[in-house]
């Protein structure tokens, strides 16, 4: 009973990575770029209360109810993504460009010939909704303690055994259907030697990690993300007395989410046994993961533009959230040297799983998103519109599949112990596996908040068929304060350590447009920059001098920056 307590405890101190689920995973899913045609973009979004574009479908859906005429129309989007890092020091940074299909399709105007309403329109289109191509990298000079650790306090937060952590000819540590399953990143610290047990005891082994205070060292961080997340939109709307514009949307989405990071130490006087008692040692080792999430998912979409009189725009709508039906796999290894005066004693690697992805199926739901707009159209030659767009990060939510195949990587059966992570000594409340996210769903409220876009957009028509434009947006961060100033400890997906926190994001747009009987094209540029921080691991979990540390890890401060330049071409019939 006893070993049972202990092993429960793994969620009690360490809830994020007792799974490979995470509330910080959910920030990703929930990206909304403003992506869309050169118009769109060229005025920052702010087409809420405007409509008459593709990109409205998937916007706010009102807007197909402003045509008169069928229109088809495609944009193709150069990104120029740069991206830097810098732990205080010296700033690396990182470049690369990307060719993107970002938007096409195809409204369809029906002329009804009646007064009370004049047209009944339908589209469908394909809108790039988030764009996660991203690379950065950083170099940390002077460490002030080690991911060696914080794989310590995990070891010694879960209660896991040595025994526990040893690959036998009978027992393999990274099968979730042990009776007492270890966290995966302690096992792989261990088949590294980035932990070893100082104690005798076999029931607590007090397990400690490299540094202390005769260790010095460096890191560094190599990260990318990949992937995208694409709508496909099928819309219907119209207009009642030429006033009122009304539209809905069916909104099919397909995520595809990749992360590879690399975090990787050079430590002198590091204190580890590599088999033959504890000694200081030259350690030069990193730790590799890979996370990938895939899946589809569906959402609903409502609309009104409100045309009081002629000059006067006012424009509403609301997101559904999107329900998605998601799939991740997730791997790490390591490689490891360790020298004395200039010797290598030991060098070798270790993978998770026997160099096999763990995997899981999960569902997740995103934030409700709400748009109000307005906009002044001044006679036939100059439009100025403006959005404010919620979003409830802190709503985002996971569960088990609906179909009931719940990947239980625990191996229990009838009933899940809600973890405290105030670190008890033992479990205190049973509640049944219906809701293994339990943890998860609460971490997200402590973690995140309403985040608010704000956009301003301008046209001016210089000839009939000559226009200029320009957009400014600005999307406050979706991340509490406490969060962000390490007072919470976070807990992030087994076995990655790290994590990312987004703050404000700022966007600036110019563009133009022309227009040529039937035939139209718009060009764009478009510069937005994001600031965030990458921690290497949590701060609350971890050993200094082996008692427990709320340091965390090295901190990087990303700033990343993308040069967009986007064309679209059109016919209207």
């Amino acid at each position: 009973m006893k070993k049972l307590i202990l092993t429960l405890m793994v969620l009690g101190v360490t809830a994020g990575t007792a799974s490979a689920q995470s509330a910080l995973d959910g920030a990703a899913f929930t990206r909304q770029d403003m992506k869309g045609t050169a118009r769109f973009m060229s005025m920052a979004g702010a087409f809420g209360a405007l409509g008459g574009d593709i990109t409205t479908m998937s916007y706010n859906p009102a807007g197909i109810g402003v045509y008169r005429h069928s229109e088809i129309s495609a944009t193709v989007d150069m990104d120029f993504i740069s991206a830097s890092a810098e732990f205080g020091g010296p700033k690396t940074t990182t470049n690369h460009s990307r060719f993107l299909m970002n938007n096409g399709g195809y409204v369809g105007a029906s002329n009804l010939n009646s007064d009370v309403m004049p047209n009944f329109n339908w589209g469908v289109s394909y809108n790039r909704r988030a764009n996660f191509n991203r690379r950065f990298s950083g170099n940390a000079a002077s460490l002030q303690n080690s991911l060696s650790d914080y794989i310590a306090g995990v070891a010694n937060n879960s209660g896991v055994l040595q025994e526990d952590l040893v690959s036998t000819s009978s027992f393999d540590p990274y099968d979730g259907n042990n009776q007492y399953p270890a966290p995966w990143i302690s096992i792989l610290g261990y088949d590294s030697f980035y932990i070893s047990p100082s104690s005798g005891n076999p029931d607590k082994p007090d397990w400690v990690g490299q540094f202390d205070s005769q260790t010095r060292g460096s890191g560094y961080v190599n990260f990318e993300e990949k992937g995208g997340i694409d709508e496909y939109n099928i819309s219907l709307g119209g207009n009642f007395l030429n006033k009122i514009y009304w539209g809905m949307d069916f909104g099919i989405l397909d995520l595809d989410y990749r992360r590879y990071n690399v975090w990787g130490e050079q430590l002198t006087g590091a204190y580890a046994d590599l088999g033959n008692g504890f000694r200081r040692y030259d350690a030069d080792w990193d730790m590799y993961n890979m996370y990938r999430v895939e899946g589809a998912g569906f959402n609903y979409k409502l609309g009104v533009i409100v045309k009081p009189i002629q000059e006067l725009r006012i424009g509403f709508a609301f997101h559904t959230p999107t329900w998605y039906d998601l799939t991740e796999y997730y791997y790490a290894d390591t490689n490891f040297t360790y020298s004395q005066n200039g010797e290598v004693v030991r060098s070798d690697g270790a993978k998770t799983n026997g160099g096999w992805d763990g995997e899981n199926d999960f569902d997740f739901r995103t934030p409700w998103r709400f748009i109000a707009s307005i906009a002044g159209v001044i006679g036939n030659n100059f439009i100025i519109s403006a959005d404010v767009d919620w979003t409830s990060q802190q709503y985002m939510h996971f569960s088990t599949p609906s179909y009931g195949d719940y990947y239980d990587p625990w191996g229990w059966d009838d009933w899940y112990w809600k973890p405290s992570k105030a670190g008890a000594n033992a479990p205190s409340e049973y509640v049944t596996q219906d809701d293994p996210y339990y943890y998860t769903n609460r971490d997200v409220k402590d973690y995140y908040k309403t985040t608010t876009t704000v956009r301003v957009g301008t046209e001016y028509r210089v000839l009939p068929q000559f226009s200029l434009r320009a957009g400014y947006s600005y999307t406050t961060s979706p991340v509490r304060d406490k969060a962000k100033n390490g007072e919470l400890t976070m807990y992030t997906a087994d076995p990655n350590p790290s994590y990312e926190f987004e703050d404000d994001t700022n966007l600036v747009s110019f563009g133009m447009g022309y227009r040529y009987k039937a035939f139209y094209a718009d060009l764009a540029y478009v510069w937005r920059q994001m600031s965030s921080t990458w921690h290497a691991f949590s701060p609350g979990i971890g050993t200094d001098n082996y008692e427990p540390s709320f340091r965390g890890g090295a901190i990087a401060n990303v700033k990343s920056t993308e040069n967009q330049v986007v064309l679209t071409a059109g016919f209207r019939f």
